[in-house]
């Protein structure tokens, strides 16, 4: 526990239809803030409230909160998130995570159980490291030389990652603009984040949600493969996968209208808001 409080921790904004039943918290992944949300946060302005954070050590969060051994594993961000919810008093919102925020909006739920009215999962994965006859796409190795690139050369790395992740060769600025959220994290923090996310092995945790969970991916997306997201799908009971008919790792900053539309349906399949 913090004595910080969970609203400037976390750097947390409440937009929307402050009239509204539901709301919807949007938790982003590596390298980015709840910027990246802006322009699928729109599409739910008039209809929800809409509630967007900064992950500890990332984007506007509170710098004195983010000590190296309370954020090596995602646990203390799912911690997190239930504070802040229960800082706002939400009842029952839908979570939205991308990426490692996915699998903190998993945890969340966890922690709290009934948290949640329903939980959607963006290129989301519980393990990036393969074992056994696990394929989370990345080799013990590749992640051992992604330390040793931030370690040696971050600058290089970040430009490299985000192109490769955002996958959009066509609009270059998508991947310059990552690149540039992810070099405003100081690198001994970017670090410590990447090992929270390659260290993570949440297979039994997903196995337990019961949270009606849409799981969307992209068709190609070098972070995660198809096979994670078909993998989320078969453990997690009763949840829907939906394939979005574009490529990379952040396609609600590439794709926000594909995006919007796959979690207007899928939350709306419960009633209005």
């Amino acid at each position: 526990m913090t004595d910080i409080d969970p609203i400037r921790r976390n750097n947390v904004k409440v937009v929307g239809n402050p009239q509204a039943q539901t709301a919807l918290v949007f938790v982003h992944g590596f390298g980015s803030d709840q910027r990246a949300w802006s322009s699928v946060a729109a599409a739910f302005l008039a209809d929800y409230r809409v509630v967007l954070l900064d992950n500890v050590g990332a984007g506007g969060s509170d710098p004195a909160a983010f000590a190296q051994h309370r954020y090596l594993n995602l646990r203390r961000y799912g911690s997190d998130l239930v504070e802040v919810c229960d800082a706002l008093a939400l009842d029952r919102p839908v979570l939205v995570g991308h990426s490692m925020g996915a699998m903190i909006c998993a945890l969340a739920t966890l922690e709290r159980p009934g948290l949640a009215r329903q939980l959607v999962m963006i290129g989301a994965s519980p393990r990036y490291v393969d074992v056994d006859d696990y394929l989370g796409g990345f080799s013990r190795e590749d992640v051992d030389a992604i330390y040793s690139s931030v370690t040696s050369s971050y600058s290089a790395w970040a430009d490299g990652f985000a192109a490769a992740s955002m996958a959009h060769g066509d609009r270059p600025t998508l991947g310059s603009e990552f690149a540039q959220s992810i070099k405003s994290i100081p690198p001994d923090r970017a670090l410590t984040m990447l090992c929270s996310i390659f260290q993570s092995d949440h297979r039994e945790d997903i196995a337990r949600l019961e949270v009606p969970t849409l799981v969307l991916q992209t068709r190609q997306d070098i972070a995660v493969p198809l096979a994670v997201a078909e993998y989320l799908n078969r453990r997690i009971r009763g949840s829907r996968l939906e394939i979005i008919d574009t490529e990379g790792h952040l396609p609600h900053v590439s794709a926000p209208g594909l995006v919007a539309r796959a979690i207007r349906h899928f939350i709306t399949e419960a009633g209005p808001a």
